[in-house]
């Protein structure tokens, strides 16, 4: 295994180490096909020798190059949209105006729509196309007539090399065309085709499978007009896609697994299918169900980025939830989300009201809300023809949305008996919905509805809708029935897991790694028998063949009960599920169920603000001044006691969420007001933000008595950077030996003092050498996996012995300290998928991913991982540098110098300029993009790819930042992004970088396996 790059030149490296006879392309997504693309146009397969297994490089082609697809799907029958590729802005311009606006862009070898677009206009048009010839690995873009009101239709096929092929699931795009599929609210089995449509488009499928020669899986989508049985084939992906894994979750059918298996020679009708043990592989999957997947967005942590849906993927995650009916599936996944919402109907914040005309343009452009205001047009008395026409959402939909607005209805003006509860509970409605519309608690309708003897049934998922008889531990829970499929044993040991539910900024497949490894360690640890309860289809913890049973539910108190009633469970994990499960302790233990490991009474000492800081002050560790919030004067006194800037921050939350740092009054009461709408069951805390502080990090585990520490980690960029937006580094760059000594004192005194049992995560600031506690997370971090990886020891497989009571073992002291290599862990932005949004980070986290990278030293790790997560380092050519205030400017002096001395160009703003000038560093001035008659222009420059990365470091020392965009700054890293430009937006990073390029001038990567983990006995 292999932490580098997924580039050609370093897989080249590998393959000239290792020699394998083969290599798999499918299943890396659409890095790894562009990967394997290069390697054989650059020669390197034949000079090696190795064969691709699966796809061959021709069916590839085939399918990603835009032009190239349009021909093999005319070749073989199935029809396709007008349109043209093109190479430059003249041509697209041409071919426009020849299709009629508006045309959709889509961009060769990319993902998720990425530089995609609808253009309306030739402005639109130049804007999207440049933006999409620069994202495309072979700078082309298809002009393609647009269809956003017809039907959205996929197909996953399972081809081997023997000509057998079927079809393992189809779908159903309930936004139509108009959304990306990844945006998309998709329903399996489809539910608006008619067998004729449905045949006609599986015939198609299986056809055009055939033709470009798939072997393996692949996903093709359909656009249907739903006034004839006119089609076209949109795109096909010859690998795994995010469809793939909703695909083989929605229906039982290991698709991954079953691909791995006929890429290496075997034929479908000799798997055997691993739910039912008795039929093949070659079997079609059967429905008795319905699933519902829902993307989960983060639109709120990007101020200014555009909330509308359309062929550009926005979301950061899905879920997926299972049903006997549309109503019941769609509003599980809404509660699955986790965004504050108890189902489409009848939640905590009431719905925005709108008058009819907003609302019908709310329908016509859609955004993140577009369900809600359905809904809404629903309540208004909007007819459902007329909302059809609006919103291309199929009528069918439409009608099962108003079923559940009509019982909405029925809940608040009857008495709530036996057979409305009933109804409620099918169509998908919480205990907490129902509560909140008939004026109770909701556990009295829980007591309510368990004395009536309606309760939610567990059901399996057997691929075959009940035909044949199925050995499957995959479970769900309906009110769609009358009677379980299994019973348990409920005098064996169980032990839940639960899951981090959708990935979603500040949680995502770390919190994954931990759960299965969780799984493993009780497992290891003599556990009978362990449990999942998760509702993520893209996490291996939802792979059924993980735990001895999996649940793919919801992680709501309600639900989390229904299994523990069913189970009779001995106890729940809840420390590797990240803030969702920890959210869950309080309330579970509360209703009696046992916590295995660090106990809700600890956990919620550490939570609670007061608390904690009560226990720092009697261990006599320092923290940042802090008050939490009563009032909106009390607030405003503290600020002014302690002085701005200051730091809002509500308790039990993830990723920052709605923390914000305050520069004056008028900041501090909205960021007052949404931190309590956050978090309202806990206080709004406020805590002096301590500039030119430095952050480090811990993670451990505790037994109760005994610490190991896995790692102390620095951050590279400084305090007010979300430490999930931060570089990190093992080990520390920058500490002296007497504050890694005080951090390690720190830790074990307040491991001991919190009696953890399990993993932790403890944050410092690091001011004028004086080391402060931020805050104590009890469970598992996202930087777990990284520090596991690098010291050579899971720490979650001793939290599994710490959780169960078992007593640690003995680990060297500093292990951590004796690894003679570096590591880095480097944020990864989708800030180009996000129109609108602002890549300067703060407090509030905004990556959706990451990459982690070794090395023999510090700049051999760090641009493996820069280069992992798309940054291109160039040997030369030129920088831009604007940075705002004499501070910034000065601290980014030596930089300047360096760039310089390594041959770059420097360009700079006015001030910049100047300041540069005037200690003797060469630049050429250049002028702002809102000046575009000035030259040289910024604009100009970067369109020209004159630039090849840019430092824009903004004014931390005035308040105009803050309070008010600098909109040409803004500007300038808009484009960038748009453009594939690097940015770099601290000094930190800055500094970095240009030592980084320094480095590499004379020096080469390592490219070193991982090696495995130490054993602890």
């Amino acid at each position: 295994m292999y932490s580098i790059p997924v580039n050609p030149e370093y897989v080249e490296s590998i393959i000239e180490t290792e020699r394998p006879d083969g290599l798999m392309l499918g299943f890396g997504g659409q890095t790894a096909l562009n990967c394997g693309v290069k390697l054989d146009e650059f020669g390197v397969l034949k000079k090696y020798g190795v064969k691709v297994l699966g796809t061959q490089i021709k069916g590839i082609q085939a399918t990603e190059d835009r032009q190239l697809f349009k021909d093999a799907m005319v070749e073989c029958g199935v029809p396709v949209l007008k349109s043209k590729t093109v190479y430059n802005f003249d041509e697209a311009k041409k071919i426009a105006a020849e299709l009629g606006y508006p045309v959709i862009i889509r961009v060769a070898y990319t993902l998720g729509g990425k530089g995609g677009g609808v253009a309306h206009n030739e402005i639109e048009l130049h804007e999207i196309v440049s933006r999409g010839l620069n994202a495309s690995l072979v700078g082309q873009v298809l002009i393609e007539e647009y269809v956003g009101h017809w039907k959205q239709i996929e197909y996953e096929v399972m081809a081997d090399h023997f000509g057998n092929n079927v079809i393992v699931c189809n779908m159903e795009n309930v936004l139509s065309m108009r959304v990306h599929t990844g945006d998309n609210i998709v329903v399996a089995p489809s539910q608006t085709l008619d067998n004729y449509e449905y045949q006609l488009l599986r015939s198609a499928a299986l056809r055009a499978a055939k033709h470009v020669g798939i072997v393996g899986e692949c996903n093709i989508q359909f656009a249907l007009d739903p006034k004839s049985d006119q089609y076209v084939a949109i795109e096909m992906n010859p690998r795994l896609s995010r469809s793939s894994a909703l695909a083989s979750k929605a229906t039982g059918y290991p698709i991954a697994y079953m691909a791995a298996k006929i890429v290496m020679g075997y034929s479908l009708p000799e798997l055997v299918n691993r739910i039912t043990k008795t039929t093949t592989a070659c079997f079609e999957p059967s429905l008795d169900y319905i699933v519902c997947k829902h993307p989960r967005w983060d639109f709120s942590k990007f101020e200014l980025a555009n909330r509308n849906l359309g062929p550009t993927m926005k979301s950061v995650g899905e879920v997926m939830a299972i049903g006997r009916c549309f109503e019941e599936s769609l509003q599980k996944s809404i509660r699955m989300l986790e965004i504050g919402n108890d189902g489409l109907v009848a939640n905590r914040s009431p719905d925005k009201s709108y008058d009819v005309e907003e609302l019908e343009n709310k329908l016509q452009n859609p955004d993140d809300h577009i369900l809600y205001h359905v809904a809404e047009a629903l309540r208004q008395g909007i007819s459902v023809e007329r909302i059809y026409k609006l919103s291309a959402i199929d009528q069918w939909f439409i009608e099962k949305i108003q079923n559940i607005i009509q019982t909405e209805k029925k809940l608040k003006e009857s008495k709530l008996e036996s057979n409305l509860l009933r109804e409620a509970k099918q169509f998908g409605f919480s205990d907490k919905q129902i509560g909140r519309l008939v004026g109770k608690d909701d556990l009295d309708i829980r007591k309510m509805r368990k004395e009536l003897g309606i309760i939610p049934v567990v059901k399996q998922i057997d691929t075959l809708a009940a035909e044949w008889p199925a050995k499957t531990n995959y479970l769900y829970l309906t009110y769609g029935g009358t009677t379980n499929d299994f019973e348990v044993d409920k005098n064996q040991e169980k032990i839940a897991v639960l899951g981090a539910g959708p990935y979603r900024i500040g949680s995502s497949v770390e919190f994954d790694w931990g759960t299965v490894n969780m799984v493993w360690g009780l497992k290891e640890n003599g556990v009978k028998e362990v449990i999942v309860i998760n509702c993520n289809p893209e996490t291996v913890s939802t792979d059924y063949d993980i735990c001895d049973r999996l649940y793919f539910e919801e992680l709501t108190l309600e639900r989390v009960l229904d299994i523990a009633d069913f189970e009779k469970l001995t106890g729940i994990v809840t420390a590797v599920g990240g803030q969702t499960a920890n959210n869950l302790t309080p309330k579970l233990a509360k209703n009696g169920i046992k916590i295995i490991g660090t106990s809700s009474e600890d956990i919620d000492r550490a939570e609670n603000r007061s608390s904690f800081s009560k226990v720092l002050d009697e261990l006599h560790i320092s923290q940042p001044p802090w008050k939490a919030f009563s009032s909106l004067a009390d607030a405003k006194k503290f600020a002014i006691n302690v002085g701005y800037p200051v730091l809002v921050r509500p308790s039990y939350v993830l990723s920052g969420a709605a923390m914000k740092v305050v520069w004056s009054h008028d900041q501090l009461k909205k960021y007052l007001e949404e931190a309590a709408n956050v978090s309202p069951d806990y206080p709004v805390v406020i805590t002096k933000f301590m500039l030119n502080s430095l952050e480090a990090e811990v993670d451990g585990v505790s037994d109760g008595k005994n610490v190991v520490i896995g790692a102390i980690v620095e951050h590279i960029e400084g305090a007010g950077v979300h430490s999930g937006d931060s570089m990190m580094c093992i080990p520390p760059w920058s500490l002296s030996n007497k504050i890694i000594e005080t951090i390690t004192d720190y830790t074990n005194k307040i491991a001991i003092a919190f009696k953890i049992k399990g993993p932790f995560n403890l944050q410092f600031l690091i001011h004028s050498n004086q080391v402060y506690v931020i805050e104590l997370n009890i469970r598992a971090s996202r930087s777990m996996p990284f520090v596991s990886k690098f010291v050579k020891m899971n720490l979650i497989s001793l939290a599994a012995r710490a959780v169960l009571g078992k007593t640690l073992p003995q680990v060297s002291k500093d292990k951590w300290r004796k690894t003679h290599s570096y590591g880095i862990k480097v944020p990864q932005f989708s800030f180009m998928q996000l129109e609108g949004a602002d890549i300067i980070l703060g407090v509030e986290m905004q990556s959706t991913g990451e990459a982690a990278c070794f090395g023999d030293s510090f700049y051999d790790a760090l641009s493996k991982g820069l280069i992992s997560v798309g940054y291109s380092l160039p040997k030369k050519g030129a920088v831009l540098i604007t940075a705002g205030g004499l501070e910034n400017k000065e601290k980014l002096l030596r930089t300047s110098m360096l760039l310089q001395n390594l041959g770059y160009k420097i360009y700079a703003t006015e001030h910049t300029a100047e300041f540069l000038t005037e200690k003797h560093v060469g630049n050429e001035i250049v002028y702002k993009i809102s000046e575009p008659e000035r030259k040289p222009n910024i604009a100009d420059l970067l369109y020209e790819r004159k630039i090849n990365f840019i430092v824009n470091v903004p004014s931390t020392s005035t308040l105009e930042k803050y309070v008010g965009m600098l909109y040409d700054e803004f500007q300038i890293r808009r484009k960038a992004v748009e453009l594939g430009i690097p940015v770099l937006t601290t000094t930190e990073l800055a500094d970095s970088f240009a030592k980084t390029l320094e480095w590499l001038q004379h020096n080469e990567t390592t490219k070193k396996p991982l090696e495995p983990y130490d054993s602890l006995e």
